[in-house]
């Protein structure tokens, strides 16, 4: 009898009652799955007309915004713009003399990210220029660079590292490669985050205080012993630095306090926290400008000013980018790509969660990438998301992206129209509004004390990055925690966790009942058809109440739930456990299979000589019947976990012979997991092929029930007249892609192929199958 007679026999089909329906869908009657095939795969990833467009419509995401621009959000806009312009101004000249750059360069990075990033934006409160870690990063490059190649400009270093980086960044977010911000956990952002402000705020100190001859570009630990070395060479620049430090940090508390006392004009106090670095900068430059008006040349002036700051794009053009620069900075590329991702990615996704919008990495690749490969050419540098801008911009109610624009204007006329003024602004002051700046990059110690709860492992690999980054550089930190976070994620998954599980019964009760049973007996339970069946661990590693009795489902049967994936990493360790687990529990089928010493495997010999072959103990084992593998945990099967399963069903099949071992798979939910396994031989009846013929050799029993559908609602339905009945399968209502004429109330269809008997739609289903299969039921 042929596979697909087999099958019409089981669900009573007769083509003189019941013709046979044609087509795809139902071939002979019932539903035979089909696996993927290759031309399938590039059917699914063949761009479409209707794709292409959808791709070129993404590249401009303010296309399904701007045409409803209102009045509401154009005042939004304009004050969230103006007030993220007056923080900026003072910011971008500072992160400038981190860069090793002059303070117009701050500038004109900040004006081009405000001016661009609008229109490809995906976050209406993300704010792109320049920063104080890529701008510290900037300026090693530049430091290290020149001290090999004194004759390149540092504005030419920096100017070539971000056309490059922006290129890649660029092509990344073109072929919607955005996953990879993924691949770094939020762990090594904090740790990367905190380290770096440790590190700036520590090197703004000495210039802060007007202290010479300390290299602020040594580690940190050691910027911290030669700062307190060098305390009795302190200058007038302390005066300027201290107190604007101090007075940012009591405007700051002042605000917040007043804020809550007075809820009704909390904005109104925000607006003034927030402006407070622009208010600072005024009082201190009117100070410089009374205590050296008569002043010309910078370098006479009481204590250090910032000195003349050219007026207008004075550095526009094609950036160099000779083969000479290109060998110079390839090696601080990686570092500068990682940090412009972090930064700009993690405050995008944070606001965007926040304020309930989701953002498309992908595409804020894109922007930055194009923010970064047009910037060069006004004289910008490496530019990204700014923590202390978006947070403000944020709070200050903008309404979309284009609050940009605002801001551009506002660094516009500051290149135009205030340069004269920036010439009195005191360095210590600008000092201390960096390390005012990246005080809120630190990682509070409640987010670290979270971390712990958490994941442990991971808090020490947050130390370890900012231990690393304080005794060595920034670069370092971030390779060490995305490095240990790497290893630990491969670690985890080669030693991923398998859990044999064992069968309970349980009823879901209200909360009010728990205490007592809610005074009902567990027959009444049993009568209100309540219980169903559950799967817990058999070594409750999951924690579940020890008074509860897990028992096997079946002398013979085993249920094994992959933890964490199942793929050539950790396949071996699964089958390993699967293999000692189950040779621990059963015996051959076969008892006085070597009847000669010498005929036993060196890894079995038996008993010692004189005793007996085979003990009581042994002798009591169950056979092996059948391996049920929870597949609801796994997405894929690589090349080699299915030949290690392979593998496995041939010791298992010579463990068991003459019997056979079944293999039942549940919650394979991805199709092309299942061609896999029906490529290695699994999900059908060893006695038929994997398309329904029959196969000369092995003859294995058909399962004789695949999971079924109804129209009805019972959990035992008749099939042909009360011939045959089916109990215990999921039944649920059908929705099948058939005519009206070739549907019949109350029939039964597969949920998936008949010819895949041994794929289930769930662990309940696939142990039943086993379990009655290995009764004997049929």
């Amino acid at each position: 009898m042929s596979f697909r007679q087999r099958l019409d026999k089981l669900f009573g089909i007769d083509d003189s009652v019941n013709p046979r329906v044609t087509g795809p869908k139902f071939e002979h009657g019932a539903y035979v799955e089909k696996e993927p095939t290759t031309a399938d795969f590039f059917r699914e990833h063949h761009p479409t007309v209707d794709n292409i467009k959808g791709y070129l419509h993404s590249l401009f995401p303010f296309l399904g915004w701007i045409a409803h621009y209102n009045l509401t959000w154009l005042f939004g806009d304009l004050i969230a713009g103006i007030t993220v312009g007056f923080v900026v101004v003072p910011q971008g000249m500072a992160y400038a003399l981190l860069a090793k750059l002059p303070p117009e360069y701050g500038l004109y990075t900040s004006f081009v990210g405000f001016l661009l990033y609008w229109a490809f934006a995906t976050s209406k409160d993300i704010t792109i220029g320049a920063v104080a870690v890529m701008s510290t990063i900037v300026g090693n490059v530049i430091l290290r660079v020149q001290a090999e190649h004194p004759e390149i400009s540092a504005d030419n270093i920096a100017r070539a590292l971000a056309l490059v980086s922006g290129c890649v960044l660029l092509f990344l977010g073109l072929i919607r490669a955005g996953f990879i911000v993924e691949f770094i956990p939020l762990v090594a952002i904090a740790s990367f985050m905190t380290g770096a402000a440790l590190s700036i705020g520590v090197g703004q100190v000495p210039a802060m205080m007007g202290i010479t001859g300390v290299n602020t570009r040594d580690p940190t630990y050691l910027v911290i012993i030669n700062t307190l070395k060098g305390l009795p060479r302190t200058k007038l620049d302390a005066a300027m630095g201290l107190s604007a430090l101090f007075l940012l940090y009591s405007i700051r508390y002042f605000c917040n306090f007043m804020g809550r006392k007075q809820p009704q004009r909390a904005k109104m106090w925000f607006f003034i926290s927030t402006l407070r670095m622009a208010f600072v900068m005024i009082l201190y430059i009117l100070i410089s400008w009374g205590a050296n008006r008569h002043v010309s040349d910078a370098k006479k002036a009481k204590f250090k000013i910032l000195g003349t700051v050219p007026s207008g794009f004075q550095h526009k053009g094609a950036p160099n980018m000779d083969r000479a620069i290109l060998e110079a900075i390839a090696p601080d590329i990686p570092v500068t790509i990682i940090v412009l991702i972090i930064e700009h990615i993690a405050i995008s996704k944070s606001f965007g969660r926040v304020n309930n919008y989701i953002i498309n990495p992908s595409q804020e690749l894109v922007a930055i990438g194009f923010t970064n490969v047009f910037g060069p050419f006004l004289g910008g540098y490496p530019a990204t998301g700014s923590f202390s801008r978006t947070a403000i911009k944020a709070k200050a109610g903008v309404r979309t992206p284009l609050a940009g624009i605002f801001t551009a204007v506002i660094v516009l006329l500051a290149l135009y129209a205030l340069t004269a003024v920036f010439f009195f602004i005191p360095s210590a002051s600008l000092s201390a509004i960096i390390i005012h700046a990246v005080g809120d990059l630190l990682t509070p110690p409640r987010e670290v004390y979270g971390f712990w709860r958490v994941s442990p492992l991971e808090v020490i690999i947050f130390f370890a990055g900012v231990l690393l980054t304080v005794f060595t550089n920034i670069e370092n930190g971030i390779y060490l925690t995305m490095a240990a976070s790497f290893a630990v994620l491969l670690f985890r998954t080669a030693k991923s966790p398998g859990r044999f599980l064992g069968e309970v019964k349980v009823f879901s009760s209200p909360r009010d009942s728990l205490h007592g049973g809610g005074g009902r007996s567990e027959k009444a339970v049993v009568a209100e058809k309540k219980v169903h069946d559950a799967f817990l661990a058999l070594d409750r590693s999951e924690g579940s109440n020890p008074d509860i009795e897990i028992k096997q489902p079946h002398p013979g049967v085993f249920v094994y739930r992959f933890g964490e994936g199942f793929n050539y990493i950790n396949s071996a360790r699964h089958l390993d456990k699967l293999t000692i687990h189950i040779f621990g529990r059963t015996r051959r089928t076969e008892l006085n299979k070597f009847e000669k010493i010498g005929d036993r495997p060196w890894n079995d010999p038996g008993p010692r000589r004189g005793k007996a072959a085979i003990n009581a103990e042994i002798a009591s084992r169950p056979v092996l019947k059948a391996v049920v593998l929870d597949f609801s945990a796994v997405n894929f099967v690589d090349v080699t976990s299915s030949q290690a399963l392979v593998d496995l069903r041939r010791q298992f099949g010579r463990y068991a012979a003459p019997d056979v071992v079944e293999w039942h798979f549940a919650g394979v939910t991805n199709r092309w997991t299942k061609r896999a396994l029906v490529a290695s031989g699994f999900g059908y009846d060893l006695g038929a092929s994997a398309d329904g013929d029959d196969e000369k050799g092995t003859s294995g029993p058909l399962v004789a029930v695949a999971d079924l559908e109804s129209g009805r609602s019972s959990s035992s339905v008749d099939v042909k007249g009360g011939e045959e009945r089916v109990t215990g399968e999921e039944i649920e209502p059908v929705v099948a892609q058939r005519t009206n004429a070739q549907t019949r109330e109350g029939r039964l269809v597969p949920v998936y192929g008949v010819n895949r008997p041994f794929f289930h739609v769930d662990l309940a289903t696939a142990v039943e199958a086993a379990v009655r299969s290995a009764s004997g039921g049929a």
